[in-house]
């Protein structure tokens, strides 16, 4: 019996645990494009002349107009949910047509980013981990016939690229020359303790609700020591310009304040945020996500 469990775990492994994209590989688009045009279709339409038994999913094509930042955070949210070896084709590309490089990171959890070398990578190759970057080579991995267009590599170069990679056409040494193990990084507030207090970014908001999200996980947020109902204090800035400061009941979900009322607690991803419920807190208060938002929060000191 248990020489067949070691084989039924052998297959599985051999099934689910490769690191490299293989044929009917997976493709998940990002991009700010919106759907209100073709180009997404037209990118799909590229990925499917590779290999039309390639499964492609959308991560969102919402992101604001040039918005680097918010494209590096919905890479980190959403990429460790993906199977290893996925493949995720990133076009937000305000320097579309320039000297910018044009990548395939593929990250110590074996995961495939295909972008403009432009900041997008930042968050991803921090919480992932770089194993190699390539440069594409566009001579060998181009749609054909489109040299002549300078600004739409995300069909051109990008979806083309990242289908061929899916489907095994291409491994990732033939992807291009191989650059040294870094990216283009945006300056940001990584999360410290700092005596009774942790420093913090709000990189982004919980965008239907208006929910204020940070990047202080539930680890560093242990080192306060606040239990449940306890209250604490909460100064946002902008650019160091304060922006609000309260003190706020810390619980462990909306329903355990009363409607209208400010609230902190972890959200799906077990990092520190503030909601007001039934309410829009960043609406309420003009508060806005970025590198240039921060965060302060400490344990409010009994009287």
């Amino acid at each position: 019996m248990k020489k067949i469990y070691t084989l039924a775990a052998f297959a599985i492994f051999a099934t689910f645990g490769c690191t490299a994209p293989g044929k009917h590989g997976i493709v998940v688009f990002q991009t700010d494009f919106g759907l209100k045009d073709g180009a997404v279709s037209a990118m799909k339409g590229v990925a499917t002349g590779v290999d039309a038994d390639l499964k492609l999913y959308d991560l969102t094509h919402e992101i604001p107009a040039y918005n680097i930042w918010e494209a590096a955070y919905r890479l980190q949210q959403t990429a460790p949910f993906w199977p290893v070896g996925t493949v995720f084709v990133s076009v937000v590309d305000p320097g579309v047509g320039t000297s910018r490089k044009s990548v395939v990171l593929k990250t110590k959890s074996g995961h495939y980013f295909v972008t403009p070398d432009n900041g997008t990578l930042t968050l991803i190759a921090q919480s992932l981990g770089i194993e190699s970057v390539r440069e594409i080579d566009e001579v060998l991995n181009r749609r054909k016939n489109s040299q002549a267009n300078y600004t739409f590599h995300g069909r051109d170069v990008y979806a083309y690229t990242g289908a061929r990679l899916a489907a095994g056409v291409i491994n990732f040494d033939q992807v291009g020359k191989e650059l040294s193990p870094e990216v283009v990084t945006i300056s940001y507030q990584k999360p410290v303790a700092q005596g009774d207090s942790i420093v913090g970014n709000i990189p982004i908001l919980d965008i239907q609700y208006g929910n204020i999200w940070t990047n202080i996980n539930d680890t560093i947020f242990k080192v306060l020591h606040v239990e449940p109902k306890e209250k604490i204090e909460v100064n946002i800035n902008k650019n160091g310009i304060p922006v609000f400061t309260q003190d706020v009941e810390f619980v462990h979900t909306f329903g355990d304040v009363p409607e209208g009322k400010i609230l902190a607690y972890m959200n799906s991803l077990m990092n520190f945020s503030l909601a007001i419920n039934m309410g829009n807190m960043a609406d309420s208060f003009h508060i806005n996500s970025g590198p240039e938002w921060n965060i302060v929060v400490r344990r409010k000191k009994p009287n």
